[in-house]
């Protein structure tokens, strides 16, 4: 497979871009190799410069449930677009997508701002505002944006606050941050016990998409939610990945939850740049300007992306067989990754949930960051290579998540599963 105008391109940008890429883990770093430029997509099928095909699991990092260029969601924006790209006022379509958001999710109220980033961060001053506390608590092994609260990794021991991930995220702030184990009752029962008064707020993801995918056991959203509850802090679910793909409810419908904040992205702007959080009408509105809570965004509710969510979202609701069909397509792949796995002799964890799913080189069960990290990073190295060569595009990283889409055949899933078996005989 030839890919040198990719090469050629990734040491032009370099030049111009960090890295010579915009987010990090394109770079293609974890893999060892340079990143393919992507000319265009339609379906399950992207296509490079080079003019290879590649049968796609990333889906835009998972946006792309109904798949690529997504005949409703593209006229909806060319429509739009038509009448202008951005008004800096608002407009009905806002209304409109904040109005399926609530129906969908359960919520009373919800605030569009422009990235899951954002959305979290927005959701953290809320908490932190809304209680008068400092204390946030997250998982290991999680990923909320970049945000300075959030970019926090665990402690050196039982019930010590984090420290800094990243340069530029002063100490300071770091020790209001709790990080704990993802699934442990045990520890998230402590926290609370020890901090419960000045805890403002939990954020989890339901089901882990950053360490891989790894579901919560069985009552632990739960257990968290009673905690917060007793305690009188503020439970934040971070659907950015999971709501509307695992179900038309998302994780929290799925989980029968209620949170008192939900973060949303991706599906809900059908692959254009957008956020949101929404939740109970009491908490939300604390935000300016009806509450002393300041957020705001120039471009926050964007005309493009309102319309392209609101395709999305729409179709979603008119056609809820959509989910059976996905639960279907992921079973069928992930036994087939399995039997490939298998047939070779070589040891994996498979986790899935509906249209989510990963694969970790570990004999051991993935429970949470540590046994995640357990995985052997470098036969997925191999493993994505093979792949790749055979016009299979996973994640390039160990720790992201398969996406599936509605687009995707069963010819495609028997493409991907006889590339699985090839691949798994090249680790040998």
């Amino acid at each position: 497979m030839n890919t040198l105008k990719s090469k050629e391109a990734f040491e032009e940008a370099k030049k111009y871009i960090p890295g010579g890429v915009n987010s990090p883990v394109r770079a293609f770093a974890n893999v060892g190799t340079y990143p393919l430029f992507i000319e265009k997509a339609n379906g399950s099928k992207i296509y490079d410069i080079d003019g290879n095909e590649y049968i796609d699991y990333v889906g835009s990092w998972g946006p792309m449930l109904l798949g690529h260029a997504f005949p409703p969601v593209v006229e909806a924006v060319r429509e739009t677009a038509l009448s202008s790209t951005s008004f800096g006022a608002p407009c009905i379509k806002e209304t409109k997508l904040a109005e399926c958001i609530c129906r969908m999710a359960n919520i009373d109220v919800v605030r569009m701002v422009n990235s899951g980033t954002e959305a979290t961060m927005s959701a953290i001053r809320l908490a932190r505002g809304y209680t008068g506390r400092k204390i946030i608590i997250k998982f290991e092994g999680c990923y909320h944006g970049h945000s300075d609260s959030l970019l926090i990794k665990a402690g050196s021991g039982a019930l010590t606050f984090g420290s800094a991930s990243s340069a530029g995220v002063v100490e300071e702030l770091a020790k209001y941050t709790l990080v704990l184990p993802y699934n442990d009752f045990e520890a998230i029962e402590n926290a609370f016990e020890k901090f419960g008064k000045d805890i403002a707020a939990v954020i989890i993801e339901p089901i882990a998409g950053n360490m891989g995918v790894v579901p919560p056991k069985d009552g632990f959203l739960l257990k968290i939610q009673e905690l917060t509850r007793k305690n009188k802090s503020i439970f934040i679910v971070d659907e950015v990945m999971t709501g509307f793909r695992v179900s038309q409810n998302g994780a929290s419908g799925l989980f029968k939850i209620s949170p008192d904040i939900i973060t949303f992205g991706k599906i809900i702007g059908g692959g254009l740049p957008v956020g949101a959080y929404g939740g109970k009408r009491e908490i939300m509105e604390f935000i300016s300007p009806t509450g002393p809570v300041y957020q705001a965004g120039t471009l926050s509710g964007n005309p493009l992306a309102m319309a392209a969510g609101l395709a999305q979202l729409t179709y979603l609701l008119d056609n809820p067989q959509i989910y059976t069909e996905l639960e279907e397509k992921g079973s069928y792949l992930e036994n087939g990754f399995k039997d490939a796995a298998s047939a070779a002799g070589i040891d994996i964890c498979l986790n899935r949930v509906g249209s989510m799913m990963s694969i970790f080189f570990t004999k051991e069960r993935v429970t949470d960051f540590n046994t995640a990290c357990s995985s052997d990073t470098e036969k997925f190295k191999k493993y994505f290579k093979a792949m790749l060569r055979c016009g299979i595009y996973l994640a390039p990283s160990q720790f992201e998540a398969v996406f599936l889409s509605a687009a995707h055949t069963k010819n495609d899933l028997d493409k991907t599963i006889e590339a699985s078996f090839t691949a798994m005989k090249d680790l040998l």
